[in-house]
């Protein structure tokens, strides 16, 4: 592994508060009287009720939201037995992924014990201060023994993720594979090479789901498991069987499916030739599967494969699984993950891959529309919807099996917790940034010399986001870099008042003068034009020379929109454009608009902002609920701004009769829902949680977006420009360096969509 890449893995985990989890307060602890509330001698009070009640736990304590990751540190990863304190960045990594995946709050325990015997009394005697319990990283044999009686032994979900994580993902896939090659899971011939803790619980599941035991091959380092092996131990007993075989090469001829659990490059392209047609290859082994792709595909043109890789189409990622199954299992208060949760979880995400994709999962990878196929059998970890599709399904299986001790009755509103209970949208930025991972783009930023951009350009270009493009005198930006310690490698330095640069300005000028020669535009004018920074860095874009274009730390927004207009143009269909601000927040994600371009909007100004905030949401994988904001409510008042606000919703309601969207109304109105329902109840938004806000003019909008901003009570990201033709967006002088950050990514991704609308427009 690089050194500088080591060297970056330690600084991230050192820097600040050491380590990736902390411990927040979640009530008021200000004064005197909270702390009496919160200690002694209140706290007496919930203490004798779990007392009495030992289900009261769930009601005034952590317990319900609570899960342990615990560790004895004897299988880490890819690492082995490296003890119980060596593994605890794994465990805390885990936590982290319960928590931003699913809201799960994770305490990490390392037990520094290997006595199957011990570890399990240690684990049953802090169990009553968990909701749930997720093993990891314990080795095989050990792993079975010590789930199956915590299991039996605690009234709690355990689950040892090792084992059912991989089984859970990897079943799901098989579903799907197993649909596309037009066969059926009772009759298909299954090879499994590896027979640990995973390959065990898989092979367990697939059975599970109809596979037949005569059917199923294990194969371990020295071959066939056969019933003629001594010494077997419980778990390979199970699967040995009778055929006269004894090599992996003879196992896989005419097999349907090939299941890797073990080690890198122990499939061979010959082996694969011999499989069954349209055979399966679940090559998980990691960081190496056990073919590599290209060989794979190579051998057999009807291959449908997957690994545990993410630069490789249908990546087995227990992530997929792990933080949804908790979810569903706390939310009833299950006694026990069980088979048919387990089950449930499996056929939920194998549906998932079924449906169509959001816009916002799909730009990130590749520009593809990306249907269900032999290249996508299993969804993508980034996807939004698995929080509501598996949890749900899991918390359904733990109900209708018995072993919930909390019923749920109105799913949809379940749905709607999960999404306010995790901040879903908190992960906004997390995700657009490895979206634009995997496909960056050159990125424009329009003040190379000023400090702030300068750092962002070093930032976007370690992370992977784009391919930086400064604009700037060079030998400043270069003067400014060594005074800043910052990198220039990587990062391009376009000085775009140097001679070298007159060819380009030239050729610059002509196009932008022939566009606008209808407007008065002429040559020498678009020539001087082409000495000033946005209109130079606007038509790099313009041309293609670079793909998005980030500005506004210098410049004012007003003599930006001008060039923007000038050199971009306004999508078809619409009269001008715009910009949002996205507040990500505890208690959801809001969508301001227009927060500013548009000064005094007229009517037909504020319909266009309607539609494009409409379509902006939409992207974001939302269904907007929107809400025209104004200071009276339903025509109370009929001039000015309270007019055009009601004639933007009546004109919206008309043209899009399946849109949530209500107003004039004053914000208390549309942020309060049982306000809003009792007060209005005719109102087109009678139970729903308004998402998106649509202001009269930029003065409120943009007083209401910094006033969120100073009180801090989210993430704000923004400005996002909404209808021009090309990815140009805007900073301004009191962004920060995470701010252009953030704004970079939201530009690859727009450049991401334009690119793929182009492609599309062509073919």
């Amino acid at each position: 592994m690089a050194k500088s890449f080591v060297e970056r893995a330690l600084a991230y985990h050192a820097m600040g508060k050491p380590g990736k989890i902390e411990v927040v307060p979640t009530k008021p602890h200000s004064t005197q009287y909270d702390l009496s509330l919160a200690y002694s001698p209140g706290v007496a009070e919930p203490c004798l009720a779990i007392e009495k009640d030992a289900a009261k736990a769930y009601d005034y304590t952590a317990k319900g939201n609570l899960v342990a990751v615990i560790s004895n540190g004897t299988a880490v990863l890819g690492l082995g037995d490296i003890g119980a304190l060596s593994g605890k960045p794994v465990m805390e990594g885990k936590g982290l992924l319960f928590k931003i995946f699913a809201g799960i709050d994770v305490f990490d325990i390392e037990i520094a014990e290997k006595d199957p015997d011990k570890f399990i009394e240690a684990v049953k005697a802090i169990a009553p201060t968990f909701g749930g319990i997720n093993l990891e990283d314990i080795k095989a044999p050990e792993c079975f023994e010590i789930e199956r009686r915590l299991k039996a032994e605690l009234d709690i979900p355990v689950m040892h993720d090792d084992q059912h994580g991989t089984a859970i993902i990897s079943s799901a896939g098989l579903l799907n594979a197993l649909e596309l090659a037009g066969k059926q899971i009772e009759e298909v011939k299954i090879v499994v090479n590896g027979a640990g803790a995973s390959a065990s619980s898989c092979t367990r599941l697939y059975m599970a789901l109809g596979a037949r035991k005569e059917n199923i091959v294990m194969c371990d380092s020295k071959g066939v498991i056969t019933t003629r092996r001594p010494n077997l131990t419980e778990e390979k007993a199970f699967f040995a069987t009778d055929r006269n075989i004894s090599t992996l090469a003879e196992a896989l001829v005419d097999a349907d499916v090939f299941l890797g659990l073990s080690v890198a490059d122990v499939l061979t392209p010959e082996m694969v030739q011999t499989m069954a047609h349209d055979p399966i290859v679940f090559a998980l082994a990691n960081p190496n599967p056990e073919i590599a792709y290209d060989k794979a595909t190579t051998a057999r043109t009807d291959l449908i494969f997957a690994t545990g890789r993410s630069d490789y189409p249908n990546q087995v990622n227990n992530v997929l699984g792990f933080p949804y199954i908790f979810r569903g299992a706390l939310d009833t208060r299950a006694t026990t993950i069980n088979e048919e949760m387990k089950l449930a979880a499996v056929r939920a995400i194998a549906d998932l891959a079924k449906e169509a994709v959001p816009d916002v999962v799909n730009a990130a990878y590749g520009l593809s529309n990306i249907v269900f196929g032999r290249t996508y059998i299993i969804p993508k970890p980034m996807d939004p919807r698995l929080l509501t599709s598996v949890s749900v399904a899991v918390a359904k299986a733990a109900i209708a099996s018995g072993v919930a001790r909390k019923e749920i009755t109105d799913w949809e509103k379940y749905a709607d917790s999960l999404r306010d209970l995790m901040g879903y949208d908190n992960k906004l930025i997390r995700d657009l940034s490895e979206m634009a991972i995997k496909n960056p783009k050159r990125v424009v930023f329009a003040e190379g010399s000023h400090e702030n951009m300068l750092k962002a350009a070093a930032q976007v270009r370690d992370e992977g986001i784009a391919y930086p493009i400064l604009l700037g005198n060079d030998e400043r930006i270069e003067k400014l870099a060594l005074e800043h310690h910052i990198d220039l490698a990587g990062i391009e330095i376009v000085n775009l008042r140097h001679d070298r640069e007159m060819e380009r300005r030239q050729r610059y000028a002509a196009i932008l003068a022939e566009k606008r020669a209808r407007e008065g535009a002429t040559l020498d004018e678009a020539l001087d034009k082409m000495f000033e920074r946005n209109y130079f860095g606007m038509m790099m874009v313009e041309t293609g020379d670079a793909d998005a274009f980030v500005t506004g730390v210098y410049t004012k927004y007003s003599n930006t929109i001008k060039v923007a207009k000038e050199v971009i143009g306004i999508r078809e269909g619409f009269h001008t454009f715009g910009a949002m601000h996205i507040l990500t927040g505890k208690k959801g994600t809001y969508f301001l608009a227009d927060t500013l371009i548009n000064r005094h909007p007229s009517t037909e100004v504020l319909i266009d902002i309607a539609r494009l905030s409409m379509d902006t949401v939409q992207f974001f994988a939302q269904k907007p609920v929107m809400a025209a904001i104004s200071y009276s409510n339903f025509g109370s008042d009929t001039e000015g701004s309270p007019a055009s606000m009601h004639e933007v919703v009546r004109v919206m309601q008309e043209q899009y009769p399946d849109l949530a969207i209500d107003g004039e109304m004053q914000v208390s109105f549309a942020l309060n829902k049982a306000l809003r329902d009792r007060k209005y109840p005719f109102s087109k938004l009678l139970n729903k949680d308004v998402n998106t806000l649509i202001f009269p003019n930029l003065s409120s909008a943009n007083i209401a977006q910094k006033l969120l901003q100073e009180f801090e009570v989210g993430d704000m990201i923004g400005p996002i420009q909404m209808g021009l033709k090309k990815p140009i967006h805007f900073t301004d002088i009191e962004s920060s360096v995470r701010d252009i950050v953030n704004i970079t990514t939201v530009a690859v991704i727009d450049a991401i969509v334009q690119q793929k609308i182009e492609t599309q427009d062509n073919k």
